[in-house]
């Protein structure tokens, strides 16, 4: 890979990991509610969850299934239902009336599973495998592309965690808090408009 085409990929993923998506907005609204360090084991998650993904796309699993109507359907509905979930659980993070236990982020398992059901992370992959690896070289590029993703994509998807744990003392007010909560909510069922573009999830 030359070093144009490296540079290339650090901005590819560093401004695919820092835009606003469904991964970032939970990251987010886990840090107003959580906080930074009780956040890091889903922003690692994030980061395993997406790393394991590029290597199947890599090795072709993205392809194979791509091609695979009922797998796309599974797809689609799969990841529109648990971020309707996920919407839900940020919804009532902070609401007054509810229990203390039943309110947590993300586990590091979750978050990595999550990955495998988020659109964005299928465009992502799909994306950096077809432009950024070349016939002559495919399987070192593979493991570039996955390597320069570990190390941009944890400190980048971590920043909204840490912009949410800075803004969570103005949002101590329980009204503040609880709209915050339903907009973020919110925000995140508007970014399942890619689930509705089946083109989205098998183009770059």
């Amino acid at each position: 890979m030359s070093t144009a085409t490296l540079g290339a990929l650090f901005v590819f993923s560093f401004v695919s990991s820092i835009t606003p998506g469904p991964n970032n907005i939970m990251l987010f609204a886990s840090g107003v509610n959580f906080g930074l360090y009780r956040t890091w084991p889903h922003a690692l998650g994030i980061a395993c969850g997406f790393a394991s993904l590029l290597v199947a796309v890599g090795a072709g699993i993205g392809v194979l299934l791509g091609q695979s109507s009922h797998f796309m359907l599974a797809l689609q509905l799969g990841g529109g239902l648990y971020m309707l979930y996920l919407a839900y659980r940020i919804a009532v993070s902070g609401a007054i009336e509810a229990p203390q236990h039943a309110a947590r982020p993300l586990t590091l398992c979750e978050a990595a599973l999550f990955q495998w059901v988020n659109p964005k992370a299928w465009v992502m992959a799909i994306t950096a495998m077809s432009a950024y690896t070349s016939e002559g070289h495919y399987w070192s590029n593979v493991a570039i592309v996955v390597l320069v993703f570990v190390l941009v994509n944890f400190p980048s998807v971590s920043c909204w965690a840490g912009f949410g744990q800075l803004l969570s003392r103005w949002l101590q007010n329980p009204l503040r808090r609880r709209i915050f909560n339903y907009l973020m909510a919110l925000a995140l069922v508007l970014s399942l408009w890619p689930i509705l573009l089946i083109e989205n999830l098998s183009t770059g």
